[in-house]
């Protein structure tokens, strides 16, 4: 690997942080704020009511795995620490559950509307500014893969959350009870064949968003 390429890498590295982090720091934020609005203090009461990224992060997930994945080339995955949520707070437990796991998911899928519509005004006035521009579409790219990601029914995914409090059944009981080796089930399906589908689904909304921007 020459000089030139290494540069390029870190570069593109370095554009990509800010997006990482102002991105998993949104989507903590939700689930804390809808969390509080329905009654629940614990993470108000813990300092993580807000976007700044030392509060929500995680070692593995926010330093050490894009890290990894600088040094390894490997798509750039990781996570912040997950807000904490108790739902016996909550006046409709299995409702507000669900609102509280699928507001992380939206806010990022906010997040990708906002970068497109900014990316539409910098292809039409800054066309020549190649890093605001990749970095806006980083923005799009991971927010839009970051809230596809987080609802897969897996454990600690929102997804599990959001599937057993629409469905609570013995099916879904059990998925929720697989608790911390959802990691390594989430960890195999990266490395597997259905990894790809799953990207192609991505990719393919992604470029719905970029041929709606280049019109």
């Amino acid at each position: 690997m020459d000089n030139i390429e290494i540069s390029t890498k870190l570069i593109s590295f370095l554009t990509f942080l800010p997006v990482f982090f102002i991105s998993i720091s949104v989507h903590e934020l939700s689930h804390a704020f809808l969390a509080y609005r329905f009654g629940d203090t614990t993470a108000k009461d813990q300092g993580r009511l807000t976007i700044n990224p030392l509060k929500h992060i995680d070692l593995v997930g926010t330093v050490l795995m894009p890290l990894a994945s600088f040094a390894t080339g490997f798509a750039l995955i990781g996570w912040a620490r997950p807000v904490p949520v108790n739902p016996t707070k909550f006046k409709n437990r299995r409702r507000d559950d669900a609102v509280v796991s699928f507001a992380g998911p939206l806010s990022n899928f906010v997040l990708a509307v906002f970068c497109s519509v900014i990316l539409f005004i910098l292809l039409r006035t800054l066309p020549d500014e190649t890093f605001i521009i990749n970095a806006v579409y980083y923005g799009m790219f991971f927010n839009i893969f970051l809230g596809l990601f987080n609802l897969l029914p897996v454990p600690p995914l929102d997804g599990s959350h959001i599937l057993f409090n629409l469905f609570p059944n013995k099916i879904t009981a059990a998925v929720m009870r697989i608790g911390f080796y959802g990691s390594f089930i989430l960890l195999i399906f990266i490395y597997s064949p259905l990894w790809g589908i799953f990207m192609n689904l991505v990719n393919f909304i992604v470029n719905l968003f970029v041929n709606l921007v280049r019109i």
